[in-house]
């Protein structure tokens, strides 16, 4: 369910939402126009309250739905900057480290640099395969000089931030890698989409059931849902979609 939520364009969900709740909302008016002169008029009351009721669990759902894609894209933020510090930390500590060492160290690290924002830029699954296997490399090369220094130069305390430098450095690419695939629980965006139909099927029988609709009004509530619903799924979408974590701090490392 995961692939189906975050494999596409959030654009399509929201569409296929708005013909679906325009779709419930006719029904549900044409079902209240044909129990019009059925109900009395103190069920007309429980059906407004009803209505009323499943408007609010679905603005108290879309209000958890919102804070939890916000949350998860200002961690996904600060890891950005998290790693850009860390990677110009370890380049600075780098810099105390003796020739050859040194300018060795610093080119790999600038490499880093370039391929952590390929990682980011990564539009499909092969590219992004390809920045993780190049990170990976790099980390590989670079521990193995900081095993090679630390050997080398045991006492030394250049040595010693530096390696300490490399370690978070590379911790924070591991983080990365489990936050991108942290994403708002399909079964919540399934209970949010249900929920919004159903809502908007109420507010239709409502309408059908007092015998007159605003359409303007009714039209107007779909489109607000429709729009908020849209952008937690683009919050949700870390490398793609109209809202997307700057990588100014990272794009700061390569001038």
């Amino acid at each position: 369910m995961t692939h189906f939520f975050y494999g596409s364009d959030a654009w399509l969900f929201v569409i296929g939402l708005l013909l679906l709740t325009a779709l419930a909302t006719e029904i549900g008016y044409m079902a209240g126009r044909r129990d019009q002169w059925v109900h009395p008029e103190g069920a007309k009351g429980q059906v407004t309250a009803i209505t009323a009721g499943a408007l609010g669990v679905l603005a108290l759902l879309m209000a958890f739905t919102f804070a939890m894609a916000v949350s998860r894209f200002d961690v996904r933020k600060r890891l950005v900057l998290n790693e850009a510090n860390a990677i110009g930390s370890t380049y600075l500590r780098a810099r105390l480290l003796p020739e050859p060492h040194k300018t060795e160290i610093a080119e790999l690290l600038r490499r880093y640099a370039d391929v952590r924002l390929d990682f980011y830029r990564a539009a499909d699954d092969r590219t992004l395969a390809k920045a993780i296997a190049d990170t990976e490399s790099l980390q590989v090369q670079l521990w193995s000089r900081a095993d090679l220094l630390a050997e080398k130069y045991p006492s030394s305390n250049p040595v010693a931030l530096f390696v300490q430098a490399l370690n978070d450095t590379i911790d924070l690419h591991a983080r990365r890698l489990v936050v991108q695939d942290d994403h708002v629980p399909p079964t919540v965006l399934a209970v949010l989409f249900l929920a919004t139909i159903a809502a908007m099927a109420l507010v239709g029988y409502g309408c059908g059931l007092f015998g007159r609709r605003n359409f303007v009004v009714t039209t107007l509530l779909t489109v607000i849902v429709a729009a908020v619903t849209f952008v937690i799924l683009d919050l949700d979408r870390p490398r793609r979609g109209f809202l997307r974590v700057s990588q100014e701090s990272m794009q700061n490392l390569q001038k």
